[in-house]
């Protein structure tokens, strides 16, 4: 049984609305930093104030970079369940300080033990939503090959497919595979976690993800397929010997090991996302005169709840994001 309260869902989406509060007034002006760091705050806040003994399994990065979430980092008033704990303040901080769509706080609860400390390299990966056949699509095989796949499995063409990539030259050859073997591709700036969970929402028009992105937004996506539904695999990406070492650090001796869902995200996990921009998922924050209203993803493993949650916040009131 698992030891996570049901109210930690509602705590959860109490966090990443925080986070996304504190981001908003960086939209559009071009400081990433600055939108990251509002956003690590607002975090760091929210989550201290709640009964949890929280560890970062999966944050941003190792303790010597701190005031960000670091990997090992203890949050919480450290009254209450064990809970491990991977966090993006703000999925997309280009695209915020930009001022373009899509992008997220994001934040996973799970069990102790449940999620891979995974380090901070890139991760191939490949996802497609749920109510598939098992093992439908393969790191190991060609992109022409997944998409025919994906095409007989849901009666469409492979014309008809969209697939998610994040716009990057490392992806010029996977992007040209995937244009002659006839499919459309829906090319993102940032935030390959929406990119994901895209690929389980039938209203996104997204039918597969691909590509290679970091490996902590890797178990992150996992943890939000857990609760909706959806087929991944991973592997890690190691540009050197310094990324190979980091590896060591968290137990991971078999470098070429290609990951499977529950290798990355298991047992119970509680899944939150805020709208930091408006988005294809989520409408991001919009403020009015002493306040703001926000628009939250939150789901559960356990129960495979989905809600969805229109939050207005009264700053004139005394803990209005608690």
């Amino acid at each position: 049984m698992s030891s996570m309260d049901r109210n930690l869902v509602l705590d959860a989406a109490r966090v990443t609305e925080a986070a996304a509060i504190a981001a908003h007034k960086w939209i559009g002006r071009g400081d990433n930093k600055a939108a990251d760091q509002a956003a690590v705050d607002g975090m760091r806040k929210a989550l201290n104030r709640l009964d949890i003994a929280g560890r970062v399994v999966i944050g941003e990065g190792e303790r010597d970079e701190a005031p960000m979430l670091y990997i090992g980092e203890e949050v919480g008033t450290g009254n209450g369940p064990r809970v491990d704990i991977a966090l993006d303040p703000l999925e997309g901080t280009t695209i915020t300080a930009k001022g373009l769509p899509n992008s997220l706080a994001v934040m996973a609860f799970a069990e102790e033990g449940k999620l891979l400390n995974a380090p901070d390299v890139y991760m191939e990966k490949i996802a497609v939503g749920g109510g598939l056949p098992s093992n439908l699509v393969d790191l190991d095989a060609s992109p022409a090959e997944n998409l025919k796949n994906l095409a007989d499995a849901t009666g469409r063409s492979i014309s008809d497919l969209m697939v998610c990539i994040l716009d990057r030259p490392r992806h010029s050859g996977l992007i040209k595979a995937v244009r002659e073997a006839g499919a459309g591709i829906n090319l993102i700036g940032d935030g390959d976690v929406y990119g994901v969970i895209a690929t389980s929402q039938p209203d996104s028009g997204i039918d597969l993800y691909m590509g290679s992105g970091g490996a902590p937004e890797g178990v992150l996506a996992c943890a939000a397929l857990r609760c909706i539904g959806g087929q991944f695999q991973g592997r890690l990406l190691f540009r050197n010997d310094d990324e190979k070492a980091r590896a060591d650090k968290w137990g991971i001796t078999d470098l070429d090991r290609k990951y499977e869902l529950l290798e990355l995200a298991a047992g119970d996990v509680i899944f939150t996302a805020t709208g930091v921009t408006d988005g294809s998922l989520l409408r991001g924050v919009h403020t009015f005169p002493g306040g703001a209203r926000t628009s939250t993803l939150v789901m559960r493993s356990a129960t495979g709840t989905v809600r969805r949650i229109e939050g207005t916040h009264d700053y004139a009131r005394k803990g209005a994001l608690g």
